[in-house]
């Protein structure tokens, strides 16, 4: 079982990308290694919708990073993708990412709609750490939707796991303290009752996303003694 990351956000510092570390932490501690993709630092070619991976069952597009990359997704067990949110969906990069996996699939039009079947039934758990400044998780609506689409597109048994943090405005912010929340939110105008309710909020999605490694690295433990015996 391997694990491999796409950190999707823009900024080394991103929200997101600190949700990533705390689950690559806990994946660490229980002794699982996660190969991490930073999304714009690929050279990728964007999907040109030429349908010819409907004809050979891969992409065309050649002289970019994807062949190797499309391998590392086919073998890996789990998927986590790591984003921000920019206007309701996901920064450019990773975007560039996803519209690749249409090659996965073989599509068909059908009188009412489309039909997609996969090459090969993937059995994966994609994971979803998400950041954004609104304090309201709705923006996160047609990124949740897309990603289950593609699970469930992609395989039956795909499993989908959601984390969110609200009210994350500038990089470093999950991980700020009290006092630095305070001189934050008076820049920003957001109202200071709110500062040990998000410092403790902030907190909280750092250990789910710390746990959740463990976890998910434990379980890698056990299915490979399984192997084994």
């Amino acid at each position: 079982m391997s694990i491999l990351a796409f950190n999707g956000s823009p900024r080394p510092n991103g929200n997101s990308s600190h949700l990533l570390n705390a689950f690559v932490r806990g994946a660490n501690k229980n002794g699982a290694e996660v190969d991490i993709i930073t999304a714009n630092k690929l050279n990728l070619k964007y999907c040109r919708g030429c349908l010819k991976c409907n004809l050979v069952k891969r992409c065309v597009i050649r002289n970019d990073d994807w062949t190797e990359l499309s391998q590392k997704i086919l073998a890996a067990d789990t998927l986590i993708f790591a984003t921000p949110v920019y206007f309701h969906h996901v920064p450019a990069p990773l975007k560039t990412i996803l519209d690749r996996f249409r090659s996965f699939n073989h599509v068909q039009i059908l009188e009412n709609g489309l039909k997609h079947t996969p090459w090969v039934e993937w059995r994966k758990h994609f994971i979803l750490l998400m950041s954004l400044g609104s304090s309201l998780t709705d923006d996160t609506k047609p990124i949740v939707d897309l990603f289950q689409f593609i699970s469930n597109e992609l395989g039956s048994a795909n499993k989908l796991t959601t984390i969110i943090g609200t009210r994350l405005a500038v990089p470093n912010q999950v991980i700020m303290n009290t006092q630095q929340l305070a001189e934050l939110y008076e820049k920003l105008k957001i109202p200071v009752h709110l500062i040990e309710q998000d410092f403790q909020s902030n907190q909280q999605l750092l250990k789910q996303c710390f746990e959740l490694g463990k976890k998910l690295a434990s379980n890698l433990h056990y299915s490979q003694r399984g192997k084994l015996q």
